[in-house]
């Protein structure tokens, strides 16, 4: 990673991969600049499930967090890139798909809260992304490498 780089976690739900939008979001996050480092193709069982919303233990929406999450394969992934958090969590938009901007993911994909498609670390707790990428990924999942136009991306590229 070179020194401004950061590292975060997003998610395409169930509900965006039963949609077959993997492919657009992965798209909207290549064009942007930001570098894929890791990805995987998965089902949340229970506990991963309980562990991931953990925060939302003692909420009435709790199960239903966790059922709709464990519903069916979600697509993880790790993306890399210049504050990437705040970056992807302004092309997410809002968790309320009815008050995120049209060009956003949710804005254009996205018509209810329980189904707004994509998870993404929030750039305002400072721990969630590092907790959210451990849980489901392991460090030999997660690669370094170069992409041949970080020099075009990046004003004061240093290599």
């Amino acid at each position: 990673m070179s020194h401004h780089d950061e590292r975060t976690f997003v998610m395409v739900k169930p509900d965006g991969v039963q949609r077959g939008l993997i492919g657009e979001i992965v798209s909207r996050f290549e064009e942007r600049g930001l570098k894929l480092v890791g990805g995987k193709f998965m089902q949340i069982d229970q506990e991963l499930a309980h562990e991931h919303y953990g925060e939302h233990e003692d909420k009435p929406f709790f199960d239903d967090l966790v059922d709709f999450i464990t519903s069916g394969p979600v697509f993880a992934m790790v993306w890399e890139g210049a504050d990437a958090t705040r970056q992807v969590r302004s092309m997410v938009g809002e968790t309320d798909p009815a008050e995120s901007a049209p060009g956003t993911i949710r804005g254009d994909f996205g018509l209810d809260l329980g189904r707004n498609v994509i998870h993404a670390s929030d750039h305002e707790d400072e721990g969630a992304n590092e907790r959210e990428i451990d849980l489901f990924f392991d460090e030999a999942e997660l690669l370094d490498y170069e992409r041949i136009d970080a020099a075009w991306l990046y004003e004061d590229e240093d290599h």
